[in-house]
């Protein structure tokens, strides 16, 4: 029997993953750890808080000697480590809080795996985690694969290449078994809207301005977020001591395209005119050292492991539609009170 520790479980991602693990492994427990800043949501798991192998720890992971109390008393065997500051603008205006939870939190994380594992590794594991922005920008053409130098170019990517560089440090050093996976942008229901789906459709229900940074010509690859989680749960099951795992769409759009096309398909979904969402798009001064492009190159999860993404991402992006629209409470108690603030200051300014 496992007893597995999912930081960030009541976040964006997490709350998928904290999902298909207490579904996959029911003799397995899953605690989920989460402090509840403004993205986490325990809404987001309101289907499966009663399961009988789910508990929920509310912790810091900046708290370390919590964190050595949770792992004696819940006797941690495995950790999933997802909990993290993620937005690369809340980064460029509060670089110290990324330092705080995304490199010394992590490394708390490890230490106190550490001690109480007492080195004895023996059918425990690690597994952190990260994304592709740890490798900088690229050109035209090219892609990120699992060995390509890290050049992280926000404090948001920077805070994460720090805390992957902890991890293997930790394995190179005591031995510790980890895996590291790297991942595209996610999107899917449940995500917070603060990032560009989410943000798009948000606003395109309320017939507010769509901010779209610069010429909209960066270019991102997008994975549907229960991909992301089957893909960890394959790599948590399968992948090899001490390995790194891309994880990718294989699915690259500008965000222009990408706001035409959830405009288009809003318009339809909300029986409103072809073009209309169009006309709410508005050109925002350029994010400072906005990298160019992501592509991930999957090929090594694929070919060891066996994972692909399940769904196109048209099938995808109107799941995700229809899932916001079936849940507009769910959106409006998200985005009240401070949302507003931070939205406004990074918007209307």
């Amino acid at each position: 029997m496992k007893n597995i520790l999912i930081t960030g479980g009541a976040g964006f991602i997490g709350s998928h993953v904290v999902r298909l693990f207490v579904k996959q492994f029911p003799n397995d427990s899953i605690y989920n750890l989460d402090a509840l800043t403004y993205a986490g949501n325990l809404a987001n798991l309101s289907d499966i808080e009663n399961s009988n192998n789910y508990n929920f720890l509310h912790a810091d992971i900046q708290d370390l000697e919590k964190l050595r109390e949770i792992f004696k008393e819940k006797n941690i065997t495995h950790v999933i480590h997802l909990a993290a500051e993620s937005h690369v603008d809340r980064s460029i205006t509060d670089p110290l809080a990324f330092v705080k939870t995304n490199v010394l939190g992590t490394t708390n994380l490890l230490q106190a795996a550490k001690e109480h594992w007492e080195d004895n590794f023996s059918d425990k594991l690690f597994y952190h985690v990260s994304t592709d922005e740890v490798y900088g920008s690229l050109g035209d053409t090219g892609f990120f694969y699992e060995d390509t130098a890290y050049d992280p170019r926000s404090p948001y990517s920077a805070s994460k290449a720090s805390s992957d560089h902890f991890v293997r440090a930790f394995h190179h050093t005591y031995g510790m078994p980890i895996v590291i996976s790297n991942c595209s942008n996610n999107y899917g229901p449940n995500h917070f809207p603060e990032k560009l789906i989410p943000l798009m459709i948000n606003n395109i229900i309320q017939n507010k301005p769509l901010p779209v940074y610069g010429e909209g010509l960066n270019v991102r690859d997008w994975l549907y977020v229960i991909d992301h989680a089957r893909a960890i749960e394959c790599i948590f099951s399968k992948g090899k001591d001490g390995e790194t795992y891309n994880i990718g769409g294989f699915n690259e759009w500008t965000n222009i395209d990408l706001v035409h096309l959830l405009c288009d398909t809003m318009d339809k979904k909300l029986g409103r005119f072809k073009g209309e969402s169009r006309k709410l798009i508005t050109y925002v001064k350029d994010r400072a050292g906005h990298d160019l492009r992501y592509a991930i190159d999957a090929t090594k999860l694929k070919n060891e492991l066996g994972w692909e993404p399940s769904l196109q991402f048209e099938e995808g992006l109107g799941k995700t539609i229809d899932w916001f629209l079936a849940n507009e409470e769910w959106l409006a108690s998200v985005t009240s009170g401070a949302y507003m603030n931070y939205y406004n200051e990074m918007y209307n300014s």
